[in-house]
């Protein structure tokens, strides 16, 4: 959308088309309006002779802003779940919400992520066990994984190569060996990732939260 005006000088001329321009497009931003001079005017001698500045400017029609999608119910829970939870324990945090085939993914970032995943990620798997025990309460059917700086990605392939570092030092000693104490969903990661090794199996034991993983050559087990 475009306007002219004028003005005794260039400045005049453009103000007189950015109050024009305002009543035109609501919200207009100011910033982003584009002049074009095309005179800008003579005051002649004495007065005589006088032409005004002549402007054109010009704006884009103000668009609706564009919405995020709204949140299920299952999806905004489960994100101020984790909202409350992280402010309780005091970790200055900013969550999001992604829902997605087969679950929810809530994702935190800011100067608390270490005060948030805890150590060895003890507060972020307590959490997520929270959550999930709460969806399935309310009768949800989607899991849901909470994350925090990508620590899930790195914690898995770290418990990943771990995995398979302790199955090759089984099958070499043709000895059982335990790994350290696990939260279930590291428990659950380790057993995954061994699940078809042809030469090891593997187990929890102990109690919680002391409870662990064991692995061990396949002629042992029975």
């Amino acid at each position: 959308m475009s306007v002219e005006a004028t003005g005794e000088t260039v400045g005049e001329a453009k103000w007189a088309a950015l109050r024009e321009l305002e009543q035109l497009v609501p919200g207009l931003d100011r910033g982003a309006v584009e002049f074009q001079v095309v005179s800008e005017g003579e005051r002649g001698l004495l007065g005589v002779g006088f032409s005004p500045a002549h402007v054109i400017a010009s704006a884009q029609a103000a668009q609706e802003p564009v919405r995020p999608p709204e949140e299920s119910e299952a999806t905004k829970e489960a994100r101020e779940l984790v909202e409350r939870v992280a402010a309780g324990i005091g970790a200055d945090v900013s969550v999001s919400a992604n829902e997605h085939e087969g679950g929810v993914t809530v994702t935190c970032s800011g100067p608390d992520v270490a005060l948030f995943i805890g150590k060895h990620g003890q507060t972020i798997d307590a959490i997520q066990y929270l959550a999930n025990a709460i969806a399935r309460a309310q009768g949800g059917p989607q899991a849901v994984v909470v994350d925090a700086a990508g620590y899930r990605a790195r914690r898995t392939a770290t418990l990943e190569n771990l995995a398979r570092r302790t199955a090759q030092r089984a099958s070499a000693t043709g000895r059982r060996v335990e790994l350290e104490p696990m939260t279930p969903v590291e428990r659950k990661i380790v057993h995954e990732a061994l699940k078809d090794d042809p030469e090891v199996e593997t187990a929890s034991e102990g109690s919680e939260p002391n409870r662990f993983v064991v692995v061990f050559p396949r002629h042992l087990a029975g």
